[in-house]
């Protein structure tokens, strides 16, 4: 399976207080081109950067901060720091609210079965949305652009999933870039218990299927996907994703 490209060496951004900030480039398309690299990246929440972080971060280019979290979780942790770094910031919230532990803690099957299944709601209720940050990847002037949530792995993951896939990326390589996100996790807990403690608790009563990244969850909604709707461009017109849209993003993302 041609996976080899997500274990690049120039694909992790390495940050102080932010652990899954990493680059979409350099993944081949069906057509024999690939994405190109310092462009797009995905990461978790910006809202921890140190200064020494934001510096780095601007030091990659980075016009526009895309944050895919709620209103709440933003009001509650902070956003971008837009005063130490001027970009274009866009609040395109995917979910009204944050996942219920309790469904969590119900859930009898895989922990796979249970993302999958969630992920498809979070494609019901913020579908449009998705869209809108399609559209602003699109844009010459949004430059290059980092989209992120909480922990860059629900919410970022089916927004780099719908890209990488409108693109031409296949299903495998998409699946492992999504598990690298497990990677992350393990970084972030440790993170905590050495630089805030106090949190420590809280993390670890999470359940162990929100921590979860099983490429499997992310290749199963891609097959669902293609099973309703034909391609992930199809799906992505339901959404408000037409051709001018991925004109665009083929133009900025992907190189021969």
């Amino acid at each position: 399976m041609p996976v080899a490209e997500v274990h690049h060496s120039d694909r992790w951004v390495r940050l102080h207080a932010v652990h899954n900030f990493r680059d979409l480039g350099g993944y081949p398309t069906r057509d024999g081109r690939s994405t190109r690299w310092r462009s797009v990246f995905r990461a978790d929440g910006l809202y921890r950067l140190t200064k020494k972080d934001v510096e780095i971060v601007r030091e990659l280019g980075v016009r526009t901060v895309i944050d895919l979290r709620t209103a709440k979780e933003i009001e509650e942790r902070g956003r971008y720091p837009v005063d130490r770094h001027d970009v274009q910031f866009h609040h395109l919230s995917v979910i009204d609210q944050t996942w219920d532990m309790a469904d969590a803690h119900d859930w009898t099957g895989d922990p796979a079965g249970f993302l999958r299944l969630k992920y498809h709601l979070m494609l019901a209720e913020g579908g449009e949305r998705l869209a809108q940050a399609l559209d602003v990847l699109s844009r010459d002037d949004s430059g290059v652009t980092v989209f992120h949530c909480a922990a860059g792995k629900d919410r970022t993951g089916l927004l780099a999933a719908l890209l990488l896939a409108g693109l031409g990326v296949e299903d495998e390589i998409i699946a492992a870039d999504f598990g690298l996100s497990e990677e992350a996790g393990v970084r972030t807990r440790e993170w905590i218990m050495e630089h805030a403690p106090e949190f420590a608790a809280g993390y670890d009563e999470i359940p162990a299927v929100f921590h979860a990244a099983d490429p499997a969850s992310m290749r199963g909604v891609l097959d669902d996907l293609r099973t309703d709707h034909g391609t992930i461009r199809d799906y992505c017109t339901t959404i408000g994703v037409g051709p001018d849209v991925w004109n665009r993003l083929e133009g900025r993302f992907l190189v021969a």
